[in-house]
């Protein structure tokens, strides 16, 4: 089964719900089915504009409200807060199978924390643990000691509470009833979901098929490899088995064409019924979007280069003299495009969102009616920002 590259774009976009319009009304309900059919959304503390998970569900819904994320997370714990390949929300009828990545990881993860924390790591997760039973949710400020300011190791200069409540919740001990300031509040997990979420672990090999199928539907077409960074769940070569193990009747091979097209077709698995379910595709919007640069649609940079053409780098951790483009760039998104990448921050202070330059993609022009398409979609960002006006910097168009 060979696919083309149009035709696999519009698929792997529509499965990240960014090919449908981005104008109807949001619900919580439809929220949660959003969150539910990207499997995450990551967390990530830089707020340039917004944070990164308000800003892919507004790529995907311009009615989307921050206060909508609160309501779920907070009083209905239809989602939790963990970790896939990073601090991620995810919907709560996907838990018990992180007892199971818990109950995986907790050795590795115990090692990592312990080597910088020594021996008395584990009285001091029982005395987390047993602070927050008798007082209730607690934030890393109410413990008492402090970091150690002759660690040079980022993360790894928290002080042994910090270090106990971040190790009890990405192994299962605890878990995260909300944020004050974007700052963890944490809780015991039977506090914040019940039992009836608590009651059932899968097996190691449910575990597996639930996170191999989920991450095929959700990516259309993949690699065994990919299939396994997915959730950051399984191993390479579970994925890898799993796929050897499925039926021609579930799984077959494509070749996928690349958006260069003299480069070799890279070859993948899907659902027999792919080709069905592309022909029936409806073209997509040709508006203009601009995505976070953790958004789930380019965080595989290796398949987004083949898929697209487009070779995108966060470069927070770039020192910036290396920077090609600059700190915290967004994609921009049009049709099945990505069309370049725009540098912008919030200033409350002037009640703007400040653009501060502008990368097209080679040979593509900022025509008057792209120009018209990218304001229309910088005020949207804007106002969902909380500020009025869009302004531009001298000399921000870079080509």
């Amino acid at each position: 089964m060979k696919i083309e590259n149009s035709a696999a774009r519009r698929l792997f976009l529509a499965r990240h719900g960014l090919g449908g319009s981005f104008r109807a009304r949001m619900t919580r309900a439809g929220l949660l089915q959003a969150i539910t059919s990207l499997g995450f959304v990551q967390v990530d503390s830089i707020a340039t504009v917004e944070r990164a998970h308000h800003m892919i569900l507004f790529a995907r819904n311009h009615t989307y409200k921050q206060q909508q994320m609160a309501h779920l997370l907070e009083r209905e714990a239809a989602v939790f807060e963990n970790w896939t390949h990073d601090a991620s929300i995810l919907p709560t009828a996907f838990y018990p199978f992180w007892q199971r990545i818990f109950e995986r990881k907790r050795d590795r993860l115990f090692a990592r924390f312990n080597q910088y924390h020594g021996d008395a790591f584990v009285q001091k997760q029982q005395q987390v643990l047993a602070q927050i039973a008798e007082h209730g949710p607690q934030m890393a400020r109410d413990f008492e000691d402090k970091p150690d300011p002759t660690s040079e190791k980022w993360g790894w200069n928290w002080h042994p509470s910090k270090a106990a409540l971040e190790y009890l919740w990405r192994t299962g001990g605890l878990a995260v009833a909300r944020r004050e300031g974007f700052q963890k509040v944490y809780d015991l997990p039977e506090r914040v979901f019940g039992s009836d979420v608590l009651s059932h672990t899968p097996t190691d090999a449910e575990l597996v098929d639930w996170a191999c199928a989920g991450a095929l539907d959700r990516l259309g077409f993949a690699s065994s490899g990919e299939l396994a960074a997915f959730w950051n769940a399984v191993s390479p070569a579970e994925a890898a088995d799993w796929c050897d193990r499925q039926s021609s009747d579930d799984l077959v091979e494509v070749e996928c064409a690349c958006a260069d097209g003299d480069a070799k077709p890279r070859k993948y698995y899907a659902r027999p019924s792919l080709l069905e379910e592309m022909a029936n595709l409806p073209p997509l919007p040709g508006a203009v979007r601009v995505l976070s640069p953790f958004d789930p649609a380019i965080r595989n940079r290796r398949r987004a280069m083949a898929l697209f053409g487009f070779d995108y780098r966060i470069e927070i951790f770039v020192p910036e003299a290396k920077r090609q483009y600059g700190y915290y760039v967004f994609p921009l998104l049009e049709g099945e495009r990505f069309i370049g990448r725009i540098d912008m921050k919030r200033d409350r202070d002037t009640d703007s969102l400040r653009v501060s330059a502008l990368w097209l993609e080679p040979r593509l022009k900022l025509t008057p009616a792209r120009q018209a398409k990218l304001e229309r979609e910088l005020y949207a960002v804007a106002e969902f920002a909380g500020v009025r006006n869009v302004t531009f910097s001298d000399g921000y168009f870079r080509g």
